[in-house]
């Protein structure tokens, strides 16, 4: 069955675990992710409806404007995506207008060419709040048209929002199915490329995160599938689920690919059954 990549570049995300996201995770007539990313997993499963939520406000509003404009939006994207556009001063004069533009229309246009053409598909903010990934340095970026029609007609049964993992997960009603994507656990102290937005995630979080898993599963009957690396702090926030499953996936931030190294993740279930 053919997979559906998002529109968006962004890292961590779970294109190359989706057989095993897909394998693993119940049935249930709405699936709620309370960290969305790019929707890969949103893209490529059939539930009736979804709530889809993320903390990053810029991704939450490109959403929306893609559900309910997506041929005007799709039209002004492309005029950014020509080859005098693909420039290091374009790029970083665009940078610039999106950090100080309050205009939403305008602000998802630029953060879909920020997206395409900057450094790796990261998405990073100083703690002004301003996006400061550098230029990407592509030979031709793509544009997504496809992949944003795709979008557009999937996100029909789909609410998106903007709030923190906890507020969405409170909400969650009898039925519901939740997949959890949190920015991932540090392989070690020194790896910690958690800071996806001006909210870092913390251990803390990690571990609540848990914790409301646990309730959701055991006490309100909602099952929740979690994927983080394998770790032994990850296991033991995990130990109440009803299974792991420990998966082989490739992690990298490297542009080209070369020195990526392969490394275990982890899919917790949490089920009451």
């Amino acid at each position: 069955m053919k997979k559906n990549r998002a529109f968006l570049k962004w890292a961590g995300g779970k294109f190359p675990l989706l057989d095993d996201i897909q394998r693993h995770l119940p049935g249930g007539d709405c699936l709620i992710e309370p960290f969305v990313g790019a929707g890969s997993v949103f893209l490529n499963t059939q539930f009736p409806s979804y709530v889809l939520a993320d903390i990053n406000s810029d991704l939450i509003n490109l959403y929306n404007i893609v559900k309910n404009r997506v041929d005007e939006f799709a039209a002004d994207a492309r005029e950014l995506f020509t080859k005098s556009s693909n420039d290091a001063g374009f790029y970083y004069a665009h940078r610039e207008e999106f950090n100080h533009c309050k205009d939403r229309y305008r602000r998802g246009v630029l953060f879909l060419y920020l997206n395409r053409h900057c450094y790796n598909g990261l998405c990073r903010y100083n703690l002004s709040g301003e996006f400061n990934v550098p230029f990407g340095r592509y030979s031709k970026p793509y544009f997504p048209q496809d992949e944003l029609y795709w979008f557009a007609e999937r996100s029909q049964n789909a609410t998106f929002v903007c709030e923190s993992y906890d507020v969405t997960l409170s909400r969650a009603q009898e039925g519901a199915v939740v997949y959890c994507d949190p920015p991932y656990a540090p392989l070690s102290a020194t790896a910690n490329f958690t800071a996806y937005h001006t909210n870092n995630f913390s251990l803390l979080q990690q571990q609540h995160l848990a914790e409301l898993a646990e309730k959701l599963a055991y006490e309100s009957r909602i099952p929740v599938l979690i994927s983080n690396h394998d770790t032994p702090l990850t296991r033991e926030w995990y130990q109440r689920a009803r299974q792991l499953y420990q998966i082989k996936a490739r992690r990298s931030i490297s542009r080209s690919g070369t020195g990526r190294i392969q490394v275990n993740e982890l899919l917790a279930l949490f089920a009451d059954d």
